[in-house]
């Protein structure tokens, strides 16, 4: 998405106090002009009935109607007041103290400033002359109210004559009805300016939602750098490395700041189902690829309902205990061809937002060398209970080539994250296949390495976060890893005392961890345990919170 080149500017309580310094003065000509044209009572019950009805119904509401037909009056009543209400008589009026030091920053920034007016001609023409803007601005546009064009008609006129798109513009504009709504729909960005009486309208629809809000002009500067920082996430390149149920969480945070965002996964799952239909159907495990492509659906709503469709298993029959994700995917790989086109097809089945790919077709597995010289095969293996430390890792065939695609991917990417999820089965494991990890060597991206919050019996005993580091500097290489993100939070010690019933232990940041190279980040990265929450699997696990890790990413440099 572009940068904002250009903001639009309405005039009215956006510029200037139009509410206090003119309205009042609108509401007692048109009282006035009432009671000359007959109606029955005092000029000043009048005012306070217009000031009493627009506090109760709202600035959309006709007043004039109401008190004409209260007083059985009929429409020239109704005219008169509009007449006066609208006439080009102007009291002495002053930019907001901010308005102008807030334009000559943004003119010496190097923004395009227009100035949109809704209103009598004349009498916009003289606020513009009193107010003294007139300079500021690359163009004025007059709407004459009573004969004058729409305003997205407005707005499509000013961008076309200065060639820009609707993304390079900012509106900014008191009414949620009228400037917000159609520069919404054009799909520009939108500040709502809440001051004067249109402050306290409340939205309709999504169109008259602003995207920000101030409550003075001068907080417009802080908002274009954010929104323009904002812009510059959403085109950042994110590639995000792993599986398990590590990478799912990362996704889910990063999806709401890029769409550039890519997962790959690794495919060598041997247990369970995933390894049954590896050998029945002989295609790549589907088990970590289908939880990537649920954490990367278009909304929290559809998300979770993908979720619970893609991890149901069945319960009868010869299906039992095999998840419907898992099937979708064997039945994609079916019928397009290949794993691979398979990946493509649900992605735009489901229209995620990015995309995921196999860090390689291959027909591989996952091996170990053990401490005491035992070789074990198969991922359900080297992740099991009650054996020696695994002291190498290997893919058998060794040969098992990244994909042309992963490659390109990694080469593109401006952030790389590796992790958290199972050290060996799930993130190394990605690094032994051939062409990753010199990819990511030769990258000009940043790249992160998120730890995990505790230790995997059978994998990591007794592992410190140094550890985790050094194991994936053993296969990636030294100097690679520019960031390292360790949780610093200690979790409630009932849900502590769980894990280490089960042999697991915090992960923790001993002095070590700061001399192997790259930039430590501890915070506190553990998700809200109180809070509803997606389990990628059955266990209430202790978790990275997505939107915590996709913060801290963002913001690096």
């Amino acid at each position: 998405m572009a940068r904002i080149k250009a903001v639009i500017f309405d005039l009215d309580d956006t510029l200037y106090d139009c509410s206090g310094s003119l309205v009042d003065a609108a509401r007692r000509r048109a009282a006035k002009a009432m009671i000359a044209s007959g109606l029955p009572c005092s000029e000043e019950e009048i005012y306070d009935l217009q000031v009493q009805l627009n506090a109760r119904y709202g600035p959309r509401y006709k007043v004039f109607d109401d008190i004409a037909e209260r007083y059985g009056m009929g429409k020239e009543i109704v005219a008169a007041a509009m007449k006066a209400y609208n006439q080009d008589e102007v009291e002495t009026i002053q930019p907001f103290p901010d308005a102008v030091s807030l334009l000559r920053n943004l003119r010496a920034q190097g923004y395009l400033l227009f100035l949109v007016t809704n209103g009598v001609h004349l009498r916009q023409e003289r606020k513009i002359q009193m107010l003294g803007l007139a300079s500021y601005f690359d163009e004025t546009l007059i709407n004459d109210s009573e004969i004058g064009t729409d305003l997205d008609d407005c707005y499509i006129e000013l961008m076309t004559r200065h060639g820009l798109t609707p993304q390079e513009c900012m509106v900014v504009g008191d009414r949620i009805d009228a400037e917000i709504r159609v520069a919404n729909y054009l799909r520009m960005t939108t500040v709502q300016m809440q001051h004067g009486r249109y402050a306290s309208l409340q939205p309709k629809d999504e169109f008259e939602e602003p995207g920000y809000k101030i409550a003075r002009i001068g907080e417009l500067c802080e908002v274009l750098a954010s929104a323009n920082k904002q812009r510059h996430r959403e085109q950042a390149r994110v590639l995000a490395i792993g599986g398990g149920t590590g990478l799912p969480m990362v996704l889910q945070g990063l999806k709401a700041f890029t769409r550039n965002l890519t997962a790959i996964v690794t495919v060598t799952d041997s247990g369970r189902h995933s390894g049954k239909l590896r050998r029945d159907l002989g295609m790549p495990a589907p088990g970590d690829a289908r939880n990537c492509l649920v954490a990367l659906s278009s909304s929290e709503k559809t998300g979770r309902q993908l979720h619970e469709l893609f991890q149901y298993r069945f319960e009868d029959g010869d299906l039992t205990g095999v998840s419907f994700g898992n099937l979708f995917l064997a039945a994609l790989t079916k019928i397009t061809g290949s794993f691979e086109s398979a990946l493509r097809a649900a992605s735009e089945i489901l229209a995620i937002q990015g995309k995921v790919i196999a860090s390689t077709l291959s027909d591989c597995h996952v091996c170990a060398v053990l401490t005491d010289g035992t070789i074990v095969r198969q991922e359900v293996n080297v992740r099991g209970l009650n054996k020696a430390p695994i002291e190498h890792l290997f893919l058998e065939p060794e040969t098992a080539s990244a994909t042309e695609e992963a490659l390109q991917e990694i080469e593109r990417a401006d952030t790389i994250v590796i992790g958290p999820g199972s050290l060996y089965t799930s993130v190394i494991t990605n690094l032994l296949v051939r062409g990753i990890a010199r990819a990511i060597r030769t990258s000009n991206a940043r790249v992160v390495y998120i730890c995990n919050i505790v230790t995997q019996p059978g994998q990591t005993d007794g592992y410190t976060a140094a550890d985790h580091v050094r194991a994936v500097q053993k296969y990636l290489g030294d100097g690679v890893l520019d960031y390292v993100l360790v949780n610093n939070h200690l979790p409630p010690k009932e849900m502590l005392g769980r894990y280490e019933e089960s042999g697991a232990q915090l992960v923790l940041a001993t002095p070590e961890l700061r001399t192997l190279g790259p930039q430590i980040i501890e915070e506190d990265l553990v998700e809200d345990l109180d809070q509803q929450r997606v389990l990628w699997e059955k266990q209430d696990l202790l978790r990275h919170d997505p939107n915590k890790l996709a913060k801290i990413i963002m913001e690096l440099r």
